[in-house]
């Protein structure tokens, strides 16, 4: 029999017992809304409710033109029936996901002191923004829900995170912001720093989500070399993270195509015109629609060019990382999960420029990003030095 003593103890966060149940759950929905609203994004379908929360004013969304004329929202922009349910059923699950993480957050906090009553006060602050929102009270809406953010952010602050009740504070907080993002995504028409910042808020969602489910769960990779991983996984992170960024911009000024379907040149060209200065000009003012994009070609083939750029340096990186993880005993498998999800991408990519951004191949490659995030966070969750 081995000697039990002999293992190195297990510091396991102190959490309910379904806690990571429900975290997971939580992982798997995050995924299904970040692929869900990219085809929502992709299929042109993000301005197809133009009021918010509701769509035409109705909680779900109407089936017929006639059912969204009587709303003030129809002179806004005409009612498309098979583009709104897309937006709705996408908020619908969002907010769904938003209870996941309050009972979340809610579990982590029932050992501090007040540590439910605070969660449950800042959460009916946001949620009485809302109805304030919707008669017209902006100010006011915006107030309630900075509020509620603030309570939060105090309360995170204050609490340690050896049961996870900081990061969930810290995970529902982002939720209430992501849903403040997506009020402007619709409210300001597109604006390309609002739309890349929705992706980049969901992705940090699936990342903190997937970091607290592994923490939850106790099956820790032990390794002599833990700390040096962890600083390639942290370097994985962060380019991985700005190559979604600079994504998220491609798509938000309609750039994917700005090269035509040429690849690896640009409009026939290896050095093409382009207008870096004002392809990365971040804010534009209020009242512009981006829909179909504002820049002209020479700014567009700059956000292109940026990208392909940036996926030359992700895709080295990764897989000089995922050579380490395979001379890495016990690491090997997951080494060669990251290679085919990189050059998996790296295809996609490739194929939605030659093939003209395919609705199914441009929804591929933003879920591959997202299952990239979570491989590279799920195992820096995971990772431990064999003494820890």
């Amino acid at each position: 029999m081995t000697d039990s003593t002999s293992r190195p103890a297990v510091l396991r966060p102190a959490v309910h017992r379904h806690f990571h149940r429900i975290a997971w759950l939580a992982v798997a929905l995050t995924l299904c809304v970040i692929v869900f609203g990219a085809f929502v994004r992709l299929s042109d379908a993000g301005l197809s409710c133009p009021d918010w929360p509701t769509c035409y004013g109705r909680a779900a969304w109407p089936k017929a033109a006639s059912e969204a004329a009587a709303h003030a929202a129809s002179e806004i922009r005409p009612f498309e029936t098979h583009k709104a349910w897309r937006e709705q059923v996408h908020r619908h699950a969002a907010a769904t996901l938003g209870v996941l993480v309050l009972i979340l957050t809610l579990m982590a906090a029932r050992r501090r002191k007040l540590g439910v009553a605070q969660v449950l006060v800042a959460s009916a602050f946001v949620a009485a923004g809302i109805p304030l929102y919707m008669h017209g009270h902006i100010g006011l809406a915006l107030a309630s829900a900075g509020l509620g953010e603030l309570i939060l952010l105090i309360a995170a602050l204050r609490w340690s995170n050896d049961d996870l009740a900081r990061a969930a504070a810290f995970t529902l907080m982002l939720i209430v912001f992501q849903a403040l993002l997506g009020k402007w995504t619709v409210t300001m028409l597109l604006k390309p720093v609002i739309v890349m910042g929705h992706l980049l808020g969901g992705m940090t969602t699936l990342a903190m989500l997937s970091w607290m489910a592994w923490r939850a769960t106790d099956r820790p990779v032990r390794i002599a070399g833990a700390i040096a991983m962890r600083w390639w996984l942290i370097g994985a992170v962060f380019v991985v993270g700005v190559q979604i960024a600079l994504g998220g911009w491609v798509s938000a000024n309609y750039a994917a195509l700005a090269c035509g379907n040429d690849f690896p040149t640009c409009v026939g060209r290896w050095v093409p015109p382009a207008d870096f200065c004002e392809g990365f000009v971040l804010w534009r003012g209020v009242g512009v629609d981006y829909e179909g994009g504002v820049l002209d070609g020479a700014s567009r083939i700059a956000i292109q060019l940026a990208h392909r750029i940036m996926a030359v340096v992700v895709f080295a990186y990764l897989l000089a990382l995922a050579v380490k993880l395979i001379r890495t005993p016990g690491l090997w498998l997951t080494g060669v999960v990251l290679v085919a999800l990189t050059l998996a991408q790296v295809g996609l990519g490739i194929a939605n420029v030659v093939m003209g951004l395919p609705l199914a191949v441009a929804t591929l490659h933003n879920a591959g990003a997202a299952l990239l995030l979570l491989l590279l966070v799920s195992l820096l969750a995971r990772l431990r030095r064999p003494t820890e």
